[in-house]
């Protein structure tokens, strides 16, 4: 068996798993067994029922009976039944899952292991899974990977495909050299990808993570290293100066640039006006205010004749900007257009043609961009607006539709300096700390479950005078065999909770474009009050009348990506709030949290989460947003980053040429797409 080879041609993979496979983007022996689980189950002794406590994780052995289903309320089907054992009662409740009372036999024992939730005074277990006592008892003391799923595709049938794959398959690429292995302690590919999936222990499990984490970034390093390789400064074809235009619109604004607005902008300028092309990047921390350096650098670049086009992440935020942005280039007789994947043909025809004619002097979009059709005239500035969302591919291609543009990128994501030197070492870098003198701070809590009940009083009363609010759930739904909350309960539950008179909707990575860009739109029109939603609002929408940002689970988010979520509130003139509700109560998750608490500070934030991480965080959800790795996080594995960063700049040029050839012959070359579709060049 060939890395290389589909899936189907593991024993027991028809047509039908292998398209759940492909939902997960897993199409080859060789992206299967870089499926890496996203954490262990450590399948523990079953409790007494008394001693359940709210907001954990139970286990227990209990007796079943007087299973009911409830029907459905507020279109939520709802199954309950009484466990019981020698220390007490609880009560089990199941949500959109009928099949379970079919399950159940009265009278019957069963293992239950499920979240503890605590209604008023009584307790109840949530969506547990149930086991036979006999199946439950093979799986304890020992490490069983748990993976992420999509509805139809169960973990047993990852295990068992991934068991297989470990044994038949034979071409494992080893990239790195010899001596760079042996110097850094890195274990040979097989071994690691065995332990990774099925560890004999906690220590071997994080030595094989380790492993691949450090080839990972190594093979970014070297990657970012081709790229970069005899790109010197090269010449700009377009001719800009500094005609005045930009300093007249900073004097028309209706506040002043911070000091670091100021900075960056002027940076900006000096390397446009060098004769040279620009390849920077302006890192502000959320709501610094960068979409006016944008504006500011594509009037510089079109009141000198040429064109600038942006590219947002989502439709939303192009429309946002576009209707933003329209007014203020029509004072300085320049034309906007508006180009997204939603226009009809015949609108993007009439688009192309007055882009290639020159009839539009900022073209703002998102990856319609690329579209061969398209057609610019002297196209000489390319912003991308949350840049790790474009790949590298993707700005080479836009790029080439200009006369060598210079290149802007912008992201919100604070990373550590030292990092992004290693990151983004090819480029020039401008930073935006502070915030507009007329932003409200953020008023923060941290606090537990119990304190649930009230922070949904809060939001109704915020509701009732006229804002809006965010509930983040760190999972889409319960096939991720997660313990944290997931989106699809979550919502549905609220809803119930709250009645028909607020209205909830639901927002997840899994949703088709389209699905997700109408919630959007919904929630930035007032249409819903409440969104429950997964990260996938980190690059959201300029939402100013959403007011609370509610964080469930929050000790399982790494603090920067914390810091994001919280800066979809705290946009308009209202006073926001950020509700962190954590479920580990460990001194190393409050510590953690009240860092938020206590600041603002996104910079100050992402350097104390760097001090703070530690083996446990390996077991969460990915902690960064910036970069997507396979298995390594910019974050949790800053010192791996490091190392790994020194042992791709110590190759020889024939060395690193060598690794760039075995990666691209290799069979298993697909499994790397990371590389070409997030390097930053």
């Amino acid at each position: 068996m060939q890395l290389n080879d589909s899936v189907k041609t593991i024993k027991g993979i028809g047509d039908k798993l292998q398209e759940l496979f492909a939902k997960v983007s897993v199409n080859s022996v060789g992206e299967l067994m870089t499926y890496y689980p996203v954490r262990y189950e450590d399948y523990k002794l079953p409790q007494d029922i008394n001693t359940v406590r709210d907001g954990e994780t139970c286990v227990i052995c209990a007796c079943v009976s007087n299973v009911k289903d409830n029907g459905t309320k507020s279109r939520i089907k709802v199954i309950t039944c009484k466990a019981n054992d020698p220390t007490g009662e609880v009560e089990l409740v199941w949500f959109n899952q009928p099949y379970v009372k079919y399950e159940l036999k009265a009278g019957y024992h069963y293992i239950f292991r499920g979240k503890v939730v605590q209604k008023g005074k009584k307790l109840s277990v949530e969506q547990a899974k149930i086991y036979r006592r006999e199946d439950y008892f093979k799986l304890q003391n020992s490490l069983q990977p748990v993976y992420s799923l999509t509805k139809g595709l169960t973990n047993n049938a990852i295990t068992k495909a991934m068991k297989q794959a470990l044994v038949l398959a034979e071409d494992f690429p080893e990239y790195l050299p010899s001596a760079t292995r042996k110097k850094y302690d890195v274990l040979k590919k097989k071994h690691a990808l065995q332990e990774i999936h099925f560890p004999k222990s906690e220590e071997t499990m994080l030595e094989a993570r380790r492993s691949l984490v450090f080839e990972e970034f190594f093979l970014f390093g070297v990657f970012l290293r081709a790229m970069s390789k005899g790109r010197e400064c090269a010449k700009s074809e377009a001719v800009i100066t500094d005609n005045g235009m930009c300093e007249k619109l900073m004097g028309e604004l209706p506040f002043k640039l911070t000091k670091g607005q100021l900075e960056a902008f002027e940076n900006i300028k000096k390397d446009m006006t060098s004769g040279n092309v620009m390849a920077r990047l302006v890192q502000g921390d959320v709501g610094s205010g960068k979409t006016i350096i944008a504006v500011l650098a594509m009037l510089l670049c079109a009141s000198n004749g040429y064109q600038a086009a942006i590219m947002a992440p989502t439709e939303v935020l192009a429309e946002q900007h576009y209707s933003s942005m329209y007014g203020v280039f029509k004072r300085y007789g320049l034309k906007c257009e508006l180009l997204t994947g939603s226009m009809t043909a015949k609108e993007k025809k009439e688009a192309y043609a007055r882009i290639a004619a020159h009839e539009a002097d900022i073209i703002i979009g998102t990856h319609t961009l690329f579209q061969e059709k398209l057609e610019f005239d002297n196209l000489a500035l390319c912003i991308t607006d949350e840049q790790h969302r474009f790949g590298v591919k993707q700005r080479e291609k836009l790029g080439k539709k200009g006369m060598n543009p210079h290149i802007l990128v912008m992201s919100a994501t604070p990373i550590p300096r030292t990092l992004a030197m290693m990151l983004y070492g090819d480029m020039d870098i401008s930073l935006v700390k502070e915030l507009p003198a007329d932003r409200l701070a953020i008023k923060n809590c941290v606090v537990g479950p119990e304190y649930r009940p009230t922070a949904y009083k809060f939001m109704a009363e915020q509701v009732k005078q006229g804002r809006q609010c965010y509930v983040i759930c760190p999972m889409v739904d319960e096939t991720e065999e997660s313990d944290g909350e997931n989106v699809t309960d979550y919502s549905a539950r609220l809803q119930e909770t709250f009645g028909d008179e607020i209205r909830v909707g639901m927002l997840h990575g899994k949703m088709k474009p389209t699905e997700k860009n109408i919630i959007m739109h919904k929630f930035s029109t007032g249409e819903i009050d409440i969104l429950v939603s997964t990260t996938v609002v980190e690059v959201g929408v300029n939402v100013p009348n959403a007011t609370v940002m509610m964080i469930e689970n929050a000790d399982r988010f790494g603090l920067a990506q914390l810091h994001q979520l919280r800066g979809r509130v705290g946009r308009g003139a209202y006073q926001s709030y950020c509700i962190f509700m954590y479920g580990n109560k460990s001194d190393d998750a409050l510590e953690r949290l009240n860092i938020l608490k206590t600041s603002n500070d996104g910079f100050y934030i992402a350097n104390e989460d760097l001090k703070l991480r530690g083996p446990g965080d390996l077991f969460g959800i990915r902690q960064s947003g910036e970069l997507y790795f396979k298995i390594g996080d910019i974050y949790n594995d800053s010192d791996v980053l490091t190392k790994a960063y020194e042992a791709a700049h110590e190759l020889t040029d024939k060395e690193a040429d060598e690794v760039m050839r075995k990666l691209y012959e290799s069979s298993a070359k697909e499994v790397f797409k990371f590389l070409e579709n997030y390097a930053t060049i």
